[in-house]
């Protein structure tokens, strides 16, 4: 069974990852971890993550793969340990010195080689399986044919990204943030320089290197015929939204994979849903073909931030049938949306009365963060989500 891994910036995207289908979930500690600004795990914080993952029988991963200088090997082996300790399913590494700790104090958490070690070929694979390693994650790059070969060469157990943001550089290469903001991009500082937009010629002619984001939703199966065993999410500091979403709509992508029922008309409803939920434009990137001037933005473009997202349910009362809300972005009466949630599939509601905290009818919510409740005939529970109706899965078929 092809695993879908997810990103966890903090505690509650961990808990709506695995909540909305994903198998396994990767986060990063305080420390030794590439995304510096996201919340991040302490030690505590992992402990009690791990116990839930567990509980649900899923997997959790943890990063430990910025590029190593000397000052910060202090402490690194004690770290290890006690990941190892506390019950962790693997690390993530890129530097061979982690994967000789690793070795070296016999750690029964698996070894995953992490996409900045940029593998692309299936002697790269060897050498690192030959250290211990029991997964490689593939450097974005990665072809289609690559993959196969080193599927068929090795037999190794492969992690491919499927969707989320590119980087303009091979991956974990990239200096143009160190560069132009002194952050290190290669242990958590990145800026995203590649995002900016540069003036060319003083006349506000403008110029960026910004990829368009990774969706593989039309190879999908064709990437577990070829064997890859986990298909991962990029967005670590991505919201919960966008985490339930995704995950939502990889887990009955891959489901419906399995059970043989996946139509061209479902497929475009579910890339539909994906590209409305970033800001950027998303593409196959490097697996069908060489990158061009379609899997990039050069001229500038712009991004309209999403207010989709209406509401999470924090209580239904089933016998009153009363959902109560914690409003996100504005809605009022008379607004048509759709719930969905870990057992729920997109359901259409307009609603007709909405209550604020003072226990006054208003006419709109205007307030995010206010909990409000609303008369809804859908059985809902906690955690499931209210957004937009935008697409409607009868339009497809």
């Amino acid at each position: 069974m092809v695993e879908l891994l997810s990103p966890a910036g903090d505690f509650e995207r961990l808990k709506i990852a695995y909540l909305y289908g994903a198998d396994a979930v990767y986060v990063g500690g305080q420390d030794y971890s590439l995304r510096a600004n996201a919340h991040n795990f302490s030690i505590d914080d992992l402990t009690e993550a791990t116990k839930f993952a567990h509980k649900l029988n899923k997997k959790i991963y943890v990063t430990v793969n910025i590029v190593f200088h000397n000052d910060d090997i202090k402490d690194l082996e004690k770290y290890l340990i006690k990941l190892d300790e506390i019950g962790i399913d693997a690390i993530i590494v890129s530097d061979i010195y982690v994967m000789n700790l690793w070795k070296k104090n016999n750690l029964k958490m698996e070894l995953h080689v992490s996409t900045q070690a940029s593998s692309l070929n299936y002697e790269t694979v060897k050498f690192y399986q030959s250290l211990g390693a029991k997964r490689i994650v593939l450097a974005r790059e990665a072809s289609k044919e690559n993959i196969k070969k080193i599927k068929d060469e090795t037999g190794a157990d492969l992690e491919c990204f499927i969707h989320g943001a590119m980087c303009t550089s091979i991956s974990g290469r990239c200096v143009l943030s160190n560069y132009a903001t002194n952050r290190d991009s290669n242990r958590g500082g990145c800026a995203q320089v590649c995002r900016f937009s540069f003036d060319i010629d003083g006349d506000n002619n403008t110029y960026s290197m910004t990829p368009k984001d990774l969706n593989m939703v039309p190879y999908i199966k064709e990437m577990i015929d070829i064997g890859v065993n986990s298909l991962k999410i990029e967005g670590r500091m991505r919201s919960i939204y966008y985490i339930a979403t995704v995950i939502k709509t990889y887990r009955q992508i891959i489901d419906k994979i399995m059970n043989n029922s996946l139509t061209l008309e479902y497929s475009k409803y579910y890339l539909d849903i994906l590209n409305r939920c970033a800001n950027r434009d998303s593409t196959p990137q490097f697996f069908d073909k060489e990158p061009g001037v379609n899997e990039q933005y050069y001229l500038g473009r712009e991004e309209v931030s999403n207010q989709d997202f209406l509401g999470l349910v924090l209580d239904y009362d089933e016998e009153n049938q009363i959902a109560t809300i914690e409003e996100r972005n504005y809605f009022e009466v008379g607004t048509t949306v759709e719930f969905f949630g870990p057992k729920l599939d997109a359901t259409t509601f307009k609603i007709e009365k909405i209550i604020d905290e003072n226990e006054e009818e208003v006419t709109a919510a205007r307030h995010p963060k206010e909990v409000l409740k609303i008369k809804c005939p859908i059985k809902l529970e906690k955690n499931d989500m209210m957004r937009l109706k935008i697409f409607d899965i009868k339009d497809y078929l």
